[in-house]
């Protein structure tokens, strides 16, 4: 038996229980979870914003030690350090085909399979394929990848989701260029891997928004030149920043359809608007045709980054390794299990960073 975090039900609150999880069958992993972030798309899994099969076991930000693998697993074994994978790509449907590993249709195939039992017998599945508010999980190899040399396990968490995210979002998404003006929406776990990244890639003037002024020391500690309390005014004082201008690039890590125009609003002309937050069908967003032809800008989804893990994991622990990436201070809390709540209801209330849970 080990301890978990289960949603029973849409909108129900998480219930820290045991579970029994059974042995690693054939191509698959069990793993002794080191820590977990908590991110606002385990939040959205709790109020239905996405979906995935319930009961379940949330968490899909990880690392870990593997304890045992099962038959034809070889590219880890038992003791070595493993980074979580909650979207691993199948190879070969029509998008692995064209190169886009981050839009595989088979991605959360797993999210809907049987992985484990509560002590009253009743099946659980993984939120996210990989269950990671757990001590241990058992996951499908293709979910888990080797810990870059030089990497603290508890820090590696962070390169599951948060880091590849914001990485992926600013060098390959909007693909931002030295020199550039960039604005990034949010400074959330996402939003302070976004700044990071920004920093890396050369930009130049560095704008974070935030609806919380207690985020300021946060932003500029990850790279923003200037911080800007949300209002209805945001887009005109970040033309007033940027020359009158526009930002190059916005980047967009709320999923909220006010801060996503806000983001259009905030681009120059020619400008790229890259959206990375998940937000509800609710969230609609409107514009017009004409501004469309006039501002020539470009509006663009960001899924994971469009990162292929295999790839970019080793370029970026060697930004960590050199400094110029700091993963540790994006955390501004460290948790058990049964804080994750509390962390759902900062994360609403639009404070700190990362949450951390440290088993």
């Amino acid at each position: 038996m080990v301890r978990a975090a289960v949603l029973s039900a849409v909108g129900a609150p998480l219930a820290i229980t045991d579970i029994e999880l059974p042995e690693p069958g054939p191509g698959q992993v069990r793993i002794r979870l080191a820590a977990a972030g908590v991110c606002h798309s385990d939040l959205s899994l709790t109020n239905g914003t996405m979906r995935v099969p319930v009961p379940a076991v949330l968490g899909h930000e990880g690392a870990g030690t593997v304890v045992s693998v099962g038959e034809g697993v070889t590219h880890v074994a038992a003791g070595d350090g493993v980074v979580l994978n909650w979207a691993p790509s199948c190879g070969n449907c029509h998008y692995c085909g064209l190169g886009e590993v981050w839009l595989c249709a088979s991605a959360l195939a797993g999210a809907g399979n049987v992985y484990a039992r509560t002590a009253d017998g009743t099946d659980l599945r993984p939120g996210l394929n990989v269950a990671a508010f757990a001590e241990e999980t058992v996951v499908a190899a293709n979910c888990v990848l080797p810990v870059p040399d030089g990497i603290p396990l508890t820090d590696a968490a962070l390169l599951g989701c948060a880091i590849l995210t914001g990485y992926g979002a600013v060098h390959h998404s909007a693909r931002v260029r030295a020199g550039e003006s960039v604005v990034v929406f949010g400074v959330g776990g996402v939003g302070l891997a976004v700044l990071q990244s920004a920093r890396i890639a050369g930009a130049g003037r560095i704008v974070a928004v935030d609806v919380s002024a207690s985020k300021e020391e946060l932003a500029r500690a990850a790279g923003a030149t200037d911080f800007l309390i949300a209002s209805d005014t945001t887009a005109k004082e970040i033309r007033k920043l940027t020359g009158g201008h526009g930002a190059d690039v916005a980047i967009e890590c709320v999923g909220r359809a006010v801060t996503i125009r806000a983001a259009w609003d905030s681009t120059r002309r020619g400008g790229r608007a890259t959206v990375v937050g998940i937000g509800g069908k609710d969230q609609q967003v409107t514009f017009h045709a004409l501004e469309l032809f006039h501002f020539g800008r470009t509006l663009s989804g960001c899924v994971y980054g469009d990162c292929t893990p295999e790839r970019d994991l080793p370029v970026i622990a060697e930004h960590v390794r050199a400094g110029r990436l700091d993963l540790g201070s994006m955390v501004t809390e460290r948790i058990g299990l049964d804080g994750i709540p509390a962390a759902f209801d900062n994360m609403i209330a639009g404070k700190g960073g990362r949450a951390l849970v440290v088993f």
